[in-house]
């Protein structure tokens, strides 16, 4: 196994099966970044989202996703050249993953693609035990994918951060106002097949402990964007806090905990969710305009 690779799974408590495929998705995830940097993605896009929090922030959930949002739009964006590089960095770790980009559709902003391979052939690469290995069904796949958004709301700023595995690099990434506006945009509005998704939940927790400011005006502009905001006046604090206290009072809770369950550590963290619970957390929320 690459010298680099062992460093990087030391940081993970991989006894369990579950716990040794989500610190692989990480560290996939991590070596793509490298890839995307090595391409000079960063000059023209921002690293946003759940896994932006989790790698750069130290989120303490999993994440599957990388989320990416164009600086300024531009609809002729080309990710091929960039998920090449992705292809080779990978490669080069050991890791011969299936790359494969999302036909865009018409009208659709976002330039999406998988990450795969099969679950099997990257256990092998880290040399994990061969009991763990026949224990994975032999066409279970350890996929991620990866979106860019070419027409990004505007009103957001970002910052250079660095990371020091698998070699020190750049990434640049939204600022933290601007991240916690995308999460409140994608708790108040997302459709996801529905359902709630608890992940949002738990990151808005994280927030209010963690950075509770959120950029107001960024959020009215995603707002604006999706047509969920469609007024002339400006999103106020007042107005946000009645559109918070409406989501929690048709929140399900026991759903929202179900979904949330498979991407903590511990069933402990969310044991007292309840919609009293999540006034609480809202009300610690510090609006910034």
């Amino acid at each position: 196994m690459n010298d680099v690779i062992v460093k990087m799974l030391a940081r993970y408590d991989v006894s369990r099966l579950e716990n040794l495929l989500h610190a692989l998705r990480e560290i996939l995830q991590e070596i793509a970044l490298l890839g995307l940097w090595r391409s000079k993605f960063f000059n023209k896009a921002a690293f946003y989202g759940g896994t932006a929090l989790r790698i750069l922030h130290g989120l303490d959930r999993f994440s599957e996703e990388l989320d990416f949002s164009l600086l300024a739009p531009d609809t002729a964006f080309d990710l091929a050249p960039h998920l090449d590089a992705v292809e080779k960095e990978l490669a080069a770790f050991g890791f011969n993953m299936q790359l494969k980009q999302v036909k865009k559709t018409e009208g659709n902003p976002i330039r999406s693609a998988f990450l795969k391979a099969g679950t099997r052939r990257i256990l092998l690469v880290i040399e994990a035990e061969a009991d763990l290995v026949a224990s994975v069904h032999s066409n279970q796949v350890l996929k991620i994918k990866l979106e860019v958004d070419t027409d990004p709301p505007p009103g957001f700023g970002t910052r250079t951060r660095y990371l020091l595995q698998p070699i020190p690099f750049m990434v640049r990434a939204y600022v933290l106002p601007d991240l916690f506006a995308g999460k409140m945009h994608a708790l108040l509005y997302r459709r996801w097949r529905h359902r709630v998704k608890g992940r949002d939940w738990y990151d808005l927790v994280w927030y209010a402990a963690n950075h509770p400011g959120l950029h107001l005006a960024h959020l009215e502009q995603r707002m604006r964007q999706s047509g969920d905001w469609q007024h002339n006046d400006r999103l106020t604090e007042e107005a946000f806090r009645k559109l918070m206290a409406e989501a929690i009072e048709t929140l399900d809770v026991r759903q929202a905990k179900s979904e949330a369950e498979s991407f903590i550590r511990s069933p402990d963290a969310i044991a007292v969710w309840s919609k009293g619970f999540f006034r609480d957390v809202a009300g610690r929320i510090q609006c910034i305009e």
